[in-house]
């Protein structure tokens, strides 16, 4: 279980040198993700006409983002992030401004629409791996480690929830292609500051200026065995968040509840979630990250099933808001878990494994749970959604190679501080 200890607090991880203005920096970029999709959505509306076609374009924008996330991933691996994820930002941010250009001109082809939208997802920065790849490589400390893991999730929880609110303003006084450019504006912005960072001055987040070519096929197999339960982990809880949002929907039309019912509701999902992410990160935790994972994920489930059986809202809130408690938790687990398993030089593409997962079964379970709430009553519906996170649990943690003996003792080794690992050191950056 765990027990309360004085662990080094938030504060004590910004307060690494440089850790403010680099985090600040990636957070600014990240803001774009959380602006973008509405803002693209009521433009191809608008431009359009037709929510066929919008939905349509938003799928390959999102398919193309999703499924080529651990080959962009790779790129920063290999390359380092100015090399990169610079290139890679500001073309993604040219093209959104092209993507705002045709769709400002009504008439514009569906071709020239979707085209465009498939190349800009295809060009998206993994600007999320990327700064979890740098806490891992600058805080050798796992407790101090998993503070800034949960400080981070809590932090881009935040941002998808302030992004749309942005739009929201913003097209109430401009037409809403102004928030794909300023979607553009704040990745070219926010990765221009982040690789500018003394943070990420080395050549890649392992130090590395590349990889040393193909892994060996036992090695990589390793590597395989030691992200198959926190990727599946993180899709089993991407599955069961983006049911929660149609299942709400459902509840609250049965019951005549209105739309801001449905908002409340969402709202203390992503309450729960920020909540359980800094109480997570607060706790010292006494047991193995990967026997808290299958934990987290059932607690997840559990919840979930026992928000279907809720009688009316009041009951509805406090257990949606109780499942969100596992949802940072488990994902902030699940980054942790793939960073400890992965290979030198596979950091970044370790955590894009896992954003991947997360994103691929978001879309998945709105699809499913879309099915069958037309076809089973709610409360199955909401036990299904939960059956997916606690079946989750059921698969079993591998470390990469070694034992836990072997282990341990490349984690002593690495909390060590050396003149190679920390080459600012005499400046103070850890």
């Amino acid at each position: 279980m765990s027990t309360p200890s004085s662990r080094p607090s938030y504060a004590a991880v910004l307060r690494v040198p440089h850790a403010r203005r680099t985090f600040a920096a990636a957070l600014v970029g990240r803001l774009s993700y959380g602006t973008v999709s509405l803002a693209l959505m009521l433009s191809l509306t608008r431009s359009t006409g037709s929510y066929a076609v919008a939905g349509l374009v938003m799928a390959l924008f999102g398919a193309t983002s999703v499924f080529l996330s651990p080959y962009r991933a790779s790129l920063v691996d290999r390359h380092g992030p100015r090399r990169a994820l610079l290139p890679m930002a500001l073309l993604y941010a040219a093209l959104l401004c092209v993507l705002a250009e045709v769709c400002r001109r009504p008439g514009t082809p569906e071709a020239v629409l979707a085209v465009t939208a498939a190349l800009a997802g295809a060009c998206t920065p993994p600007l999320g791996p990327t700064m979890r790849a740098v806490w891992a490589r600058l805080l050798p400390d796992r407790a101090l480690l998993q503070r800034a893991y949960s400080l981070d999730g809590v932090a881009e929880e935040l941002l998808f929830v302030s992004g749309p609110l942005l739009v929201g303003a913003l097209v109430a006084v401009a037409p809403p292609v102004a928030g794909v450019v300023l979607s553009a504006a704040l990745v070219a912005a926010g990765t221009l500051a982040f690789v500018t960072s003394p943070m990420t001055a080395a050549p890649g987040p392992d130090g590395r200026q590349k990889n040393d070519g193909p892994a060996p096929k036992g090695r990589a197999d390793g590597q395989v065995r030691a992200l198959l339960q926190p990727v599946v982990v993180a899709a089993a809880v991407g599955v069961s968040v983006s049911a929660v949002d149609l299942l709400v929907v459902a509840y609250a039309g049965e019951r005549d509840l209105g739309d801001g019912a449905v908002a409340w509701v969402l709202a203390a999902l992503s309450v729960g979630s920020a909540v359980g992410g800094l109480v997570n990160g607060a706790v010292a935790w006494n047991s193995p990250t990967r026997a808290r994972l299958p934990f987290f994920a059932v607690g997840l489930g559990l919840c979930l099933a026992a928000a279907g059986l809720a009688p009316g809202l009041g009951t509805l809130i406090p257990a949606v808001m109780c499942a969100g408690l596992f949802v940072a938790p488990a994902l902030t687990t699940a980054y942790l878990i793939a960073d400890e398993g992965a290979a030198p030089g596979f950091r970044v593409r370790a955590g894009a494994w896992c954003n991947t997962a997360v994103n691929a079964g978001g879309s998945a379970g709105a699809a499913a749970v879309g099915l069958l709430v037309e076809r089973l009553p709610l409360p199955v519906c909401f036990a299904v959604s939960g059956a997916v996170a606690a079946a989750a649990a059921l698969v079993p943690g591998h470390r990469r190679g070694g034992s836990a003996r072997r282990s341990g003792l490349i984690s002593r080794r690495r909390s060590r501080p050396s003149p190679e690992r920390h080459p600012s050191r005499v400046s103070g950056r850890p």
